[in-house]
């Protein structure tokens, strides 16, 4: 395939393909018709035919050649896959489109300190797990870690300490960065406030912006209910306050990325093997 594709980025081999698409044709026609000096066309053929996109014949004093179809056509299929996989519904591309979109609206909105100040989202989840499993994954970092990140996204650095006054530090990459070398994606820090095993968990988390400064702070509340089937109902707030004129980039973020964080708490919940695990 990487053959094809360097054969085929020349324009001149481009043009030649498309002349024997028509039908097959001699190097002098050939060389007519693109325009350009024997040798060089003839150089070109050779490259298309080593690449296996064109055959030659001899026909009496001249070299006859004709394009392969077979192998544009695996190229043809190799392309539509991708753009298939590009394309797939509630991908990773349709997730960037979403949040471009939500970017364009948040800074035009940016205007001032406090812009998204009282801006609030809410979630919900029902989850295969009891309030006490449930809580574990809220409030122990070996657990948070496998869940409180956006998709292709991981945890790098996490502090949790669960008890009024206590510590938060969440920072997270790019899942495939796996040593580290590239940017930091995130970045936030917090304090714990209100603690019920079980029942009820309040914290703030402010988001950094690049200079370390707070993008805004975020006041979540998280309320657990039992539910049939040994299950527990989640319900979430995010309320924003003290939003810098910087903060509209994440601002952005936030209902997509919580929510495919949630979404990915749901899925651990639901494995039987991790709910094994961790009991």
């Amino acid at each position: 395939m990487d053959a094809i594709l360097t054969a085929l980025a020349d324009p001149a081999r481009w043009r030649l393909v498309t002349l024997l698409a028509e039908r097959p044709r001699p190097v002098g026609v050939l060389a007519q018709l693109a325009g350009a000096r024997q040798p060089q066309t003839t150089k070109h053929l050779q490259s298309l035919e080593r690449a296996g996109l064109v055959t030659s014949q001899r026909s009496g004093q001249r070299r006859v050649y004709a394009l392969r179809p077979g192998p544009l056509r695996e190229l043809a299929a190799a392309l539509t896959g991708l753009a298939d996989t590009a394309d797939q519904a509630g991908g990773s591309h349709e997730t960037y489109d979403r949040y471009g979109l939500n970017l364009q609206t948040e800074r035009l909105a940016a205007r001032e300190p406090g812009w998204a100040d009282g801006r609030s989202f809410t979630f919900h989840r029902s989850l295969a797990a009891g309030p006490e499993q449930v809580w574990r994954h809220l409030t122990e970092a070996a657990l948070l870690a496998h869940w409180w990140t956006p998709q292709d996204l991981r945890v790098s650095e996490l502090v949790f300490e669960a008890r009024p006054g206590g510590r938060i530090v969440h920072e997270y990459r790019d899942a495939e960065d796996v040593d580290g070398s590239d940017l930091v994606v995130g970045r936030a820090r917090g304090v714990v406030d209100d603690v019920r095993p079980g029942e009820h968990l309040a914290y703030r988390l402010s988001p950094e912006l690049p200079d370390g400064a707070p993008a805004f702070t975020a006041h979540l509340d998280l309320g657990l209910r039992p539910a049939g089937s040994g299950g527990t109902e989640l319900d979430v707030t995010f309320r924003i306050t003290d939003s810098a004129v910087e903060s509209a980039d994440f601002v952005a973020g936030i209902e997509i990325g919580f929510g495919q964080s949630l979404d990915k708490l749901a899925a651990t919940l639901a494995d039987p093997h991790t709910t094994r695990s961790t009991t």
